[in-house]
C-alpha cells in the first residue's frame, strides 16, 4: 500500500500519451488559485470557501463514459467521509443543462460546479483529458492528480487518500 501512489504516478508517466499542458496549469506541490466557480447544484463559490479541510476535485463531463462510471464511487466516498474531507465536481460540459440532467438522473449529491469558456478551472487543474481527480490539502496545495476512472470508495483508494491527506480513514 505504501507504494500505491508512487506506482500510480509512475504508470501514468510511462503509459500515458504525451499531452500539451493547459495554459496556466497548477503543478503538484503548488497552490490553487482562488477562482470563482458557478454552482450547478448550489451557490457560486471560490476554492477558498473549501479551505480548512482536504478537498477532492473531480473534473468531468456528462458525455464522458469513464466520468459517468466513477461518479457513483465519488458520491459514496463524499457521503462516507464528509467530516474528514470534501468532494466536489467541476463539469466541463458546454451546455450546463446536460450536466444538470446527468446529476439529477444519477442522484449525485456532492457540490458541483461548471466551467465556462475560456475554461479557467479546466486549464488551472490540467484537465486536458477526462476524468481528472485532483487531491488538495486543507490549505489549497495540490497533492496529486489522477487521470482516468477509478473506484474512489474502494479499500485501496481510501487507504491511499488517507495516506496522502495524513488522515486515519
Amino acid at each position: 500500500m505504501k507504494r500505491l501512489i508512487p506506482l500510480l504516478v509512475a504508470a501514468l508517466a510511462l503509459f500515458s500519451p504525451a499531452y500539451a499542458r493547459p495554459p496556466g496549469e497548477v503543478e503538484v506541490g503548488s497552490m490553487l488559485r482562488d477562482l470563482p466557480m458557478q454552482g450547478l447544484n448550489g451557490p457560486t463559490k471560490k476554492f477558498s470557501d473549501f479551505r480548512g479541510k482536504p478537498l477532492i476535485v473531480n473534473v468531468w463531463a456528462s458525455w464522458c463514459g469513464p466520468c459517468r462510471a466513477e461518479m457513483g464511487s465519488l458520491d459514496r466516498l463524499a457521503k462516507r467521509y464528509a467530516k474528514q474531507f470534501t468532494v466536489m465536481g467541476i463539469s466541463t460540459d458546454d451546455y450546463p443543462q446536460n450536466a444538470k440532467t446527468f446529476l439529477q438522473k444519477s442522484g449525485t449529491s456532492f457540490p458541483m460546479f461548471i466551467d465556462d469558456k475560456p475554461w479557467p478551472l479546466e486549464n488551472m487543474l490540467g484537465a486536458n483529458r477526462l476524468p481528472l481527480t485532483v487531491l488538495v490539502d486543507a490549505d489549497g496545495k495540490v497533492l496529486g492528480k489522477y487521470y482516468g476512472a477509478h473506484e474512489w470508495d474502494s479499500r485501496e483508494a481510501v487507504e491511499a487518500i488517507g495516506k496522502l491527506f495524513k488522515l486515519k480513514l
